[in-house]
């Protein structure tokens, strides 16, 4: 999986809390509601980058273990949760979502803002899902972009602020089964400087049938496709939504 340099780790920060501040309040909500969330308030949040996600389910008392491949995005988290970092309620850690091991049992595991269309082909998806599948008491929960979803990539977007300049160009046909997007601009530090960054991001295509056999070839048992709005009600048609959240549970759990 891809790791960020340091110059779009800044980025990150500074530009793409907005997706974390919106999903969260949705994900915690569910999280409550379940069975296994009120037993294991332990959350891992897989692809964390720079710790967003995390700080809303710790300001509600969740303890919280965030795992990315960048050290830079690492960075940030640790920065971001610094308080609860220090009092041991939150950990990050370097790792690969395609495969990684770790000690603690999650009632939840959470990777959002379609972080796993990141994965280069289904085999890595495939480890992801097993992974997860060995540390995971409860629910896992993610997002995807789906193949309608990333035609809408395929177009440049300027966002020109004080602090950043990013162009945005996305490449996409709507039939292969990997999506390009690049990054381009200048970000300023903290001693007024700018950096340059060009960052190329791989977005792939995965079809949600063979998602859904997957999760349960790691072992998984209810598997549904959901609008993060109403994570309870599965979808009928989810390919045709530029964006849906898997809801896979463990057999048994409620």
């Amino acid at each position: 999986m891809q790791a960020y340099s340091k110059a779009f780790a800044a980025v990150y920060d500074k530009k793409w809390a907005a997706f974390s501040h919106q999903v969260a309040p949705f994900l915690i909500n569910f999280c409550a509601s379940t069975e296994i969330g009120k037993k294991n308030k332990t959350v891992l949040d897989v692809c964390c980058g720079t710790g967003h996600l995390a700080n809303h389910f710790l300001e509600k008392g969740y303890r919280v273990i965030g795992l990315d491949l960048s050290e830079h995005m690492l960075h940030y988290a640790n920065e971001n949760a610094r308080e609860f970092v220090k009092s041991g309620q939150a950990r990050f850690v370097l790792g690969d979502a395609a495969e990684f091991n770790l000690p603690e049992r999650f009632g939840l595991v959470v990777s959002t803002y379609d972080s796993l269309n990141h994965l280069k082909d289904e085999s890595s998806l495939l480890g992801c899902f097993r992974s997860v599948h060995a540390v995971c008491d409860g629910f896992f929960i993610f997002d995807l972009n789906t193949r309608k979803g990333l035609k809408r990539w395929n177009n440049v977007f300027v966002d020109d602020s004080e602090d950043v300049l990013i162009i945005t160009r996305g490449i996409y046909d709507g039939e292969g089964d990997r999506a390009i997007t690049r990054f381009t601009g200048f970000v300023s530090l903290a001693d007024r400087s700018y950096q340059r960054f060009d960052e190329t991001v791989y977005n792939t295509v995965f079809e949600l049938e063979r998602v859904k056999s997957l999760l349960l070839e790691a072992g998984f048992g209810k598997i549904y496709f959901a609008r993060i709005q109403d994570l309870m009600t599965p979808l009928d048609k989810p390919e045709e939504e530029g964006r849906v959240f898997i809801v896979a549970g463990r057999q048994g759990v409620i």
